[in-house]
């Protein structure tokens, strides 16, 4: 178990947290908060290191020392530090001259809905050393770090990613049942007829689960060539581990698909009934237009200025053209009642 607690701070080489995993039991790992000192010494002397012991140094990009740190004392593939300033952000696990070269794309530790923030993690993992480095806090290395602090068992460096695979996989879970929840709710109002602004919320909400999706899934290719072909340190169970939480992060993005064309449905239906009001209200306006056509008719051309209107001078003149506006109307409202009968 970890021995005592940390800051969210990185010292003077950018270094925010470094565990040592020792040799694990059963139910625990032995894992130990290092210093940037301790860590490299630990670097340094490589035939004093015990049997099945790694390194997890995880630094802060915003610390201009950070990525010196790492090339000079931590020996990191070129292509780690290319990912690191590779305009290409998308999720993908590769594999470059014996290391497995990781970008993640995570959500913000304080993400929500309304903004869907993101951000990028790189991960280098050899056989001994793992190297992590972010610019934002993100939320699935927190609970990795929260995980090694309650003493889970990792026995080497590759379950260390699949288990923070597994923990981006949890965060999206519970991403996808708060958007869930929204829908829900959404739902629940247009059943009961209440729209209001519910349509914008869920283009908004789908805009969201797009971005999420698009950022945070995995490139098929390249974790296919790395499964077929890991390199020779990695166990077979921790490639059947990797494997399995790989499955399980994509069924969690089918998830978020499937909600997606539920949001899509929603949003027609809305737009549907939408569209079946302003055809009710059209068809009133209609009905008004043809039943007041006789009347302004008559009336425009019984008040014209000029000579020879007829029933001028007559004692029943008004109740005359009365009576006649009148049959032009109930003719006029029979009509509009047959036509809307027959469609």
């Amino acid at each position: 178990m970890v021995t005592s607690g940390l800051s969210y701070g990185s010292d003077q080489s950018g270094l925010i947290w470094g565990y040592l995993f020792g040799p694990t039991t059963q139910d625990e790992t032995q894992a130990m908060l290092l210093s940037s000192a301790a860590a490299l010494a630990w670097l340094k002397n490589p035939q004093e290191r015990a049997p099945g012991e790694f390194i997890w140094l995880h630094f802060n990009l915003s610390n201009t020392a950070s990525e010196k740190w790492m090339s000079e004392h931590a020996h990191v593939a070129d292509e780690f530090n290319e990912a690191l300033h590779d305009g290409s952000r998308s999720t993908r696990i590769e594999l470059a001259d014996d290391t497995l070269i990781a970008v993640v794309n995570d959500v913000l530790h304080n993400f929500s809905l309304d903004s869907a923030d993101t951000a990028t993690l790189w991960l280098s993992v050899t056989q001994h050393v793992v190297i992590s480095a972010r610019r934002t806090p993100l939320k699935s290395i927190e609970r990795l770090r929260q995980a090694v602090e309650r003493g889970d068992a990792i026995r080497s460096s590759v379950e260390l990613l699949v288990h923070l695979l597994r923990d981006q996989a949890d965060v999206l879970v519970r991403i996808v049942r708060d958007a869930v929840a929204r829908v829900d709710k959404v739902e629940d109002s247009l059943l009961a007829g209440r729209l209001n602004k519910q349509r914008t919320d869920l283009g908004a909400l789908r805009r969201i689960l797009v971005r999420l999706q698009r950022l945070l899934a995995p490139e098929p290719a390249a974790l296919f060539r790395l499964l077929q072909k890991p390199p020779g340190w990695v166990a077979e169970r921790d490639t059947q581990e990797l494997r399995q939480s790989t499955e399980e992060f994509f069924v969690v993005l089918s998830d978020m698909s499937s909600l997606q064309e539920r949001i899509k449905l929603l949003q027609e239906e809305i737009a549907a009934q939408v569209n079946e009001e302003n055809s009710r209200s059209l068809y009133v306006l209609t009905i008004v237009t043809v039943l007041a056509l006789p009347i302004n008719i008559i009336a425009g051309l019984l008040g014209m200025n000029v000579g020879g209107i007829p029933l001028a001078e007559h004692a029943y003149g008004f109740w005359i053209v009365a009576g006649i506006v009148a049959t032009f109307t109930v003719v006029a409202g029979w009509f509009v009642v047959r036509k809307q009968k027959q469609d």
